[in-house]
């Protein structure tokens, strides 16, 4: 059996020995999975844009939706193709990717490197957040009803069913992208909810099933301004998680004209913002 630092069969999970106590019952030693983390390096035109530590699989998406969040693509025809680099060091582990944008994209690397670094050390905060997010993408106007209460209590179920690799490990986070139906149409999972988000997006631009203003996303765990700032890149008009928002998200979400729903569980939920979108509330 593969060790921690050995390539599994499973690209997302490996196993390690470990000793598994319980009170009152001698420790034993016993083999158990791991979720994987490794760097991801993205480049647009040959140049280093950023760096995100998440799980591997679904690479090509991640990188979709990264540059999606970004501002730099808007469109599935903004990209021309995203290959794995085959050179050197990169080509043996599998971490760096290449994306190659259409001629029309206008790209400011250094401007997209300030953003990224800004993004990760927090150095917009608050209003300046929410209005630097803005300058890239305009709140949603369109806030007609078109998913129903009870759909959205049948959507924790459905995403907690489809994860394969949290069964094992227990260490993933899960983002889905479903239909005013409740039909899931795209699970992503990942170390890094943020990076599980960015993966189903991707996953949308590579089926041309793009803008996505009659989707819902949903997230396990909590929703953060990151995860609302994405979901506003991709046009996802309902946000949902299991957990509670922070305050900024549902700042952000508010004046973003996004429906923002937490503690998403069981018989309930509660509405932070834009409840119009949501049918059945008064029953």
């Amino acid at each position: 059996m593969p060790t921690a630092n050995e390539k599994p069969t499973d690209p997302k999970t490996s196993t390690t020995r470990i000793l598994r106590w319980k009170q009152g019952v001698p420790g034993q030693a016993a083999d158990d999975f791991l979720s994987r983390e490794e760097p991801l390096e993205i480049r647009v035109k040959g140049e280093s844009v950023a760096v995100t530590m998440r799980t591997p699989g679904h690479d090509e998406e991640l990188a979709l939706g990264f540059l999606l969040s970004e501002g730099v693509i808007a469109v599935p025809g903004d990209v021309l193709e995203v290959a794995p680099c085959q050179q050197g060091e990169a080509a043996l582990h599998g971490n760096v990717l290449n994306v190659f944008l259409a001629p029309n994209v206008e790209l400011d690397l250094a401007k997209l490197r300030r953003n990224v670094y800004a993004s990760s050390s927090c150095g917009l905060c608050g209003k300046a957040s929410i209005e630097s997010v803005h300058g890239h993408f305009a709140p949603l106007a369109k806030r007609e009803p078109f998913v129903a209460a009870e759909t959205l209590l049948q959507l924790p179920v459905k995403l907690r069913a489809e994860q394969e690799t949290f069964d094992k490990t227990g260490g993933l986070h899960a983002a889905g992208l479903f239909d005013a139906e409740g039909r899931l149409l795209t699970m992503r999972e990942d170390v890094g909810r943020h990076n599980a988000v960015d993966k189903a997006l991707g996953r949308s631009m590579l089926d041309r099933n793009f803008p996505l203003d009659d989707r819902v996303l949903m997230v396990s765990g909590r929703a953060s301004f990151e995860i609302l700032q994405k979901a506003l890149a991709g046009r996802v008009p309902v946000i949902c998680a299991v957990s509670a928002p922070s305050s900024l998200a549902v700042e952000f979400a508010r004046e973003s004209g996004q429906t923002l729903v937490g503690f998403l569980r069981g018989d309930t939920f509660n509405v932070y913002s834009h409840p119009e979108r949501i049918t059945g509330l008064g029953d």
